[in-house]
């Protein structure tokens, strides 16, 4: 007999989730298609993986899908005040890359359901995989998709990774979660480049983040190295400044998962040394850290131009 919902959630939580919800296969059908609009709007930049048709039908993902089963996990650690010439860096990055990290208890989940439930499938996927992770987790109730278009939790704000396992299995699915952003529009105003173009909406092209980690180009932007604020891997300016995330830090909801303690030196690093790491630093020190998809060059690029030169 196949697991029932109660009996995944709470393997998963024995896995070390924090949270876990579930929705049906058929949960997004009746969305506006908000994700091919994103797209026809050119707020993908040159993101060519967003436009995989596979992302807007999870049943071309896995054939014959019936429940999504979505996990969070928070990764909040206490922040310091950053000094003048620190390199800034998205707080996600500071500790152990967060794939390693949710896909093995992930990938575990999905080969529990599959002996729990012979002749069914189960694949898991974290953040590489064609999934709207985000629309996924709202509907299954783990949270809602808020104005600066993260995911936020009441329990942890945005301060999530999130995973999925799609499965055969059909499960007792989740309420959709409700919106609680209201009438704030703190991270709008945040926001230096005006990346947020509209609620829930952020066009890569003006984002610090996107351009910190994604840009390939051997300059950044005038536009962007402007308004960078010494953010070298990412940016947290329209998540730090988010009620949700301000209060689960009061409460003291920080992660007990160590491996997303930072490691160094990349908490207290600063501009001048992020300029002169050599390739083979970076690759020592970026060793299992998801800053390592910023590479050597990128992150010497990002702190010149956080320098001003």
């Amino acid at each position: 007999m196949a697991p029932t919902a109660g009996q995944i959630k709470a393997q998963a939580q024995q896995l070390g989730f924090h949270k876990v919800g579930i929705a049906h296969a058929d949960a997004l059908t009746a969305d506006p298609d908000w994700l091919r609009e994103w797209l026809a709007q050119g707020y993908a930049a040159d993101m060519q993986w967003m436009h995989d048709p596979r992302r807007q039908d999870i049943q071309q993902v896995l054939p014959g899908v019936q429940s999504v089963i979505c996990v969070a996990l928070n990764y909040s650690v206490p922040q310091e005040d950053p000094c003048p010439d620190q390199a800034r860096i998205a707080r996600y990055a500071l500790g152990r890359d967060y794939h390693k990290v949710l896909g093995r208890p992930l990938k575990a989940l999905a080969r529990w359901i599959e002996a729990s439930a012979p002749g069914h499938r189960a694949i898991a996927y974290v953040d590489t995989g064609p999934i709207q992770e985000k629309a996924w987790a709202q509907a299954a109730g783990l949270g809602w998709i808020g104005k600066n278009a993260c995911l936020i939790t009441l329990e942890y704000g945005s301060w999530v990774f999130l995973g999925e396992v799609l499965t055969t299995v059909e499960l007792e699915p989740d309420g959709a979660h409700a919106n609680y952003c209201g009438s704030c529009t703190r991270c709008l105003a945040a926001c230096p480049t005006a990346a947020i173009v509209r609620p829930a909406q952020v066009d890569a092209r003006a984002c610090l983040a996107y351009h910190t980690i994604e840009n390939r180009a051997e300059r950044l932007p005038a536009t962007i190295s402007s308004q960078q604020h010494n953010w070298v891997v990412g940016c947290d300016l329209c998540q730090s400044c988010c009620p949700y995330n301000q209060r689960a830090e009061r409460w003291g909801h920080y992660s007990d998962v160590a491996d997303f303690a930072p490691r160094e030196p990349w908490q207290r690093l600063d501009l001048q040394r992020a300029q002169q790491m050599s390739d083979d630093e970076f690759d020592r020190l970026s060793t299992g850290s998801a800053i390592r998809r910023v590479r050597a060059s990128g992150l010497r690029r990002n702190a010149q131009s956080a320098l001003g030169e």
